[in-house]
């Protein structure tokens, strides 16, 4: 079991999906969709919805936050997003989801070493409390 810094409170369970590199959700997700369409990612094609998205940081835009909350609203975001390094964006993408929608994800930072140690595809449950986060071995989606 992992323990990490809760950026964003929930619970999750799905899939990792790894990503390689940091992603910008403005230009880089199609929110309808869920699919990833920065044509400079190595990852491009690859569909974010339900996933565990583990991810080192995200990338750029402001705008960044108003595509992850139009993700969650429509039910096509990932069900949790790790990170290695903080990312007030993404956080504030989960958080405007919550106050408009009433629904988010979770958000977590990992320290190196937990980071790294995540496989691609692995089942993962992420509950992050109000301060503390913790990543285990989960089933899949619930």
């Amino acid at each position: 079991m992992a323990v990490g810094r809760t950026l964003v409170a929930g619970r999750a369970a799905g899939r990792a999906l790894v990503l390689h590199m940091p992603l910008s959700f403005w230009g880089g997700v199609d929110s309808e969709t869920g699919e990833l369409i920065d044509t400079h990612h190595p990852q491009r094609g690859a569909v974010l919805t339900d996933r565990i998205v583990v991810m080192p940081s995200g990338r750029g835009s402001s705008s960044s936050s108003y595509v992850l909350a139009e993700a969650i609203r429509a039910g096509t975001a990932p069900a949790a997003i790790v990170l290695r390094e903080p990312d007030g964006i993404v956080a504030l993408g989960a958080i405007v989801a919550r106050e408009l929608y009433g629904t988010s994800i979770p958000v977590v930072v990992l320290d190196a070493d937990a980071y790294d140690a995540i496989a691609d595809g692995a089942p993962i449950e992420v509950v992050a409390d109000q301060d503390l986060a913790t990543l285990g071995s989960g089933d899949g989606p619930r």
